[in-house]
């Protein structure tokens, strides 16, 4: 059992935070990442910046551009977390667009993937057809978990068949639109939730986009497994000391 199914089996809600490696300053991610883990969040999902994203809303676009303008790279981004893992302990799970891992070389991604201990991959422009045919056999040779993203739209036969070659849980976003945050999901989004929630999924779901406060969590987990905040944190840091943190993490849980 992998440290991302571990922390699933556990029977609390899952907290994770998502945050742009190298924002707001360049060397902030490993002590960000530190600090998070002590504060009682249960996963991280690591940005890969890219300059030119698709489901980003316009803070985490602004964070991975403010990160690119302060030197982020891909191999700066293994450098920093080379030794996590003598102090962190939890989930880790790098989420970026398929250009950066490309260029990179993707064998030569997951092995550094390995190496520095991340435990999956949030792809969102990876078509599931093409990770079948060309990387599913790659990121199992490595032990990196490939997690998939569904929508409101998504129909049922995908959702079965993203669930069927899943190891690792099912990345629910909230609405067909941008990361940002809310105040409070509508009925249609609640709906959709519960619906997911129905078909009995052997993946837990984790709820991200729009995750705002305790009112959106306690929403998102109340049918699925966890939640992801993402755009709300990086404001947060934005205007805080990393150190504070933990006052972030008292508002929502």
């Amino acid at each position: 059992m992998n440290r991302i199914q571990s922390k699933l089996s556990e029977e609390n809600k899952i907290l994770s935070i998502y945050f742009s490696a190298g924002f707001p300053n360049l060397n902030d991610t490993k002590s960000l990442i530190e600090k998070l883990a002590k504060n009682k969040v249960d996963m991280i999902e690591i940005g890969l910046p890219f300059s030119d994203p698709l489901a980003d809303g316009p803070t985490i676009q602004a964070s991975s551009t403010q990160a690119l303008k302060n030197g982020m790279t891909t191999e700066i981004l293994f450098d920093q977390i080379a030794d996590i893992r003598e102090t962190v302990e939890i989930p880790l799970i790098i989420m970026g667009y398929f250009n950066p891992i490309l260029q990179f070389g993707v064998e030569n991604f997951l092995k550094r993937c390995q190496e520095t201990g991340i435990d999956g991959l949030i792809v969102p422009d990876l078509p599931l057809e093409i990770y079948l045919l060309e990387y599913k056999q790659l990121f199992e040779s490595y032990g990196i978990a490939m997690v998939f993203l569904i929508t409101p739209q998504t129909s049922e036969d995908r959702i079965r068949l993203i669930d069927a070659n899943s190891n690792a849980f099912i990345y629910m976003v909230s609405s067909s639109s941008v990361t940002g945050s809310r105040d409070a999901f509508d009925t249609n989004q609640l709906e959709y939730f519960e619906r997911i929630s129905a078909m009995n999924l052997k993946n837990p779901q984790i709820i991200g986009f729009g995750i705002s406060n305790k009112t959106t969590f306690q929403q998102a987990t109340k049918y699925q497994k966890g939640a992801i905040i993402g755009s709300s944190f990086i404001q947060f840091i934005e205007s805080n000391p990393i150190s504070d943190s933990s006052l972030f993490i008292q508002n929502i849980l």
